[in-house]
């Protein structure tokens, strides 16, 4: 339910916040005190788009916000959508939404993070129903008015079951056309059957390019690298003053002072074998390097040879060697594709024709309970309807069948006639919205125990109505209360007076400025209000009073 708006500097409002409560709420005062501004504050905080002439006169922005309490029904539905959006998830089961408008942006935000309209208005969709002049009324849509019916039914489980078939078929009818697109012709199998022979009888292998360029570059540079080799191993040891002969010269030198410090000499003397080890070990590395490298003229001319294959892939199916490789992996797969098609495409169209045969008797079977449940549910809105003034009126539920799909094989209006002899027409083509604001508090009434919008929100319900059919308005819109929170702009006492909570919107003029300022009335204050929209006079006060202790 709505805890609170906040609006500052929206048109005639300065400045104002609204406690609204569970129930019944009705909002009530003079004809162009601004009553309007808070069904227009609540739709743009649904993600309507925003007339930025809104902003009052003087002042650069406005600023809307609200607080909505979560119930059981919708808040698997927000966590969805605010994950969706990438938002944080609702804390303590509280989600508020703010818009900030100047005159050349609009801000969104979601419990204070920045959002976009689209998630406004996503969430607006599940929490708020709002019924009135310009409003959106979900309850005109075909496919809701479908969900309704399913919902009234308990139809979610069958619903589901035809969605989950459907899926199916849909996912292997659209696997055999991509197949059928997809498959290659005689003459494009044949190339396909060339490339996977002629990559494959190259015989090569993901590393190979990298493990030839490097054994090509050796032997490109062997004779330089054997000549160098050579000197550094005779610098080291075979040459005349190698660094082995230096080694050892230094060897006898300290040598002649063992006898006067034996523990220095010794240590010394360890070391200069050990460096006559060091110089040793270099010199075999040196050679088993060089002997690696040293290539015989046939075994360089066939380490060019497969280079030359290998660029010679590369260019016909490359650049690179990897490309190669994949693109003999997917001539493969084209390949298996043409010579077992008749047999892939026979299990696909198989399975195809199965998974219809089991959606067109779903479908068949959710159709009979759809017809069976709407009789009962038009019985019960006609009754509805006689409360609301409509003595004569009839609704009934029209079905057509189209292509079965994720929701079943039908396409329900609700059609409604408000007197005999007037053609009955679909809801969404009735003109009055004080006829469509009825209609709609009837089916409202009718599925309050299955609706899962929280709040309803209701625009000029009252208009063209009167007396007892203004009084049975009311006495709905309260009963309504119980399931939902109701909010309700009136020009009518009688509905008023049922109100759980009462508010009141008052213009004033103050210093040449217009101001709106809404209240909630309590006690005398409501009474005066209710006897004022009587006519006012002490038979009007008597009369609210009256009213209100019977409601």
């Amino acid at each position: 339910m709505i805890e609170w708006i906040r609006i500052k500097n929206l048109a005639l409002i300065e400045e104002a916040e609204i406690e609204f409560k569970p129930g019944f709420n009705v909002i009530t005062g003079e004809t162009g005190a601004g009553k309007t501004i808070l069904i227009g504050a609540i739709g743009m905080l649904l993600g309507e788009r925003a007339d930025k002439t809104s902003i009052r006169t003087g002042c650069s922005s406005c600023e809307i916000s609200m607080s909505f309490a979560l119930p059981k029904s919708v808040a698997k539905s927000v966590s969805e959508i605010l994950d969706s959006a990438g938002l944080p998830p609702v804390e303590d089961k509280v989600i508020q939404l703010k818009r900030i408008l100047t005159a050349t942006s609009s801000r969104n935000f979601v419990n204070d993070s920045s959002a976009s309209l689209q998630t406004l208005k996503t969430l607006g969709n599940i929490l708020i129903d709002t019924h009135g002049p310009h409003e959106h009324q979900s309850l005109l849509k075909q496919s809701i008015q479908l969900e309704l019916i399913d919902r009234y039914g308990s139809l979610e489980k069958i619903t589901s079951e035809a969605s989950e078939i459907f899926e199916g078929f849909k996912k292997t009818k659209f696997e055999r056309e991509e197949l059928e697109k997809g498959i290659p012709s005689s003459s494009e199998a044949e190339h396909f059957r060339f490339i996977v022979s002629d990559i494959a009888k190259a015989g090569i292998h993901a590393d190979e390019e990298e493990e030839l360029v490097t054994r090509h570059n050796l032997a490109s540079n062997s004779h330089d690298i054997l000549e160098t080799a050579t000197n550094a191993v005779g610098m080291l040891k075979e040459s005349e003053g190698s660094l082995t002969d230096r080694i050892s010269e230094i060897y006898r030198v300290i040598q002649g002072f063992e006898g006067a410090d034996p523990d220095m000499a010794a240590k010394f003397l360890k070391q200069c074998e050990s460096l006559t080890e060091t110089a040793n070990e270099l010199v075999e590395g040196i050679q088993r390097y060089t002997g690696n490298i040293e290539l015989d003229e046939k075994e360089f001319t066939e380490l060019e040879e497969r280079i030359r294959i290998i660029q010679n892939l590369k260019r016909r199916y490359g650049p690179t060697l990897a490309d190669v490789i994949k693109t003999a992996e997917n001539a493969r797969i084209k390949l298996d594709e043409f010579e077992n098609f008749e047999s892939i495409r026979t299990s696909f169209i198989e399975k195809e024709k199965s998974l219809n045969d089991k959606l067109l008797k779903k479908c068949s079977e959710i159709s009979k309970k759809r017809h069976e449940i709407s009789a009962k549910f038009a019985k019960k809105v006609c009754a509805e309807l006689r409360k609301l003034g409509f003595a004569r009126s009839d609704f009934t539920v029209d079905f057509k069948q189209t292509e079965p799909g994720p929701t079943g094989s039908d396409v329900v209006d609700f059609i409604f006639s408000p007197n005999p002899g007037e053609t009955a027409k679909p809801l969404r083509e009735i003109a009055s919205s004080g006829e469509i604001s009825r209609v709609m508090l009837a089916l409202k009434t009718v599925l309050s125990s299955a609706d899962s919008i929280p709040v309803l929100v209701f625009d000029e319900i009252d208009v063209n109505i009167g007396g007892e059919t203004a009084m049975i308005v009311g006495q709905e819109l309260k009963a309504l209360g119980s399931s939902h929170q109701v909010l309700c702009i009136s020009h009518l006492p009688q509905v008023a007076a049922c109100a759980d909570t009462h508010y009141s919107v008052e213009k004033s003029v103050v210093k040449g400025r217009t101001f709106t300022a809404v209240s909630e009335l309590k006690d005398t204050d409501r009474k005066s209000e209710i006897a004022r929209m009587l006519g006012g006079g002490k038979a009007a006060e008597k009369h609210a009073e009256e009213m209100l202790s019977g409601k």
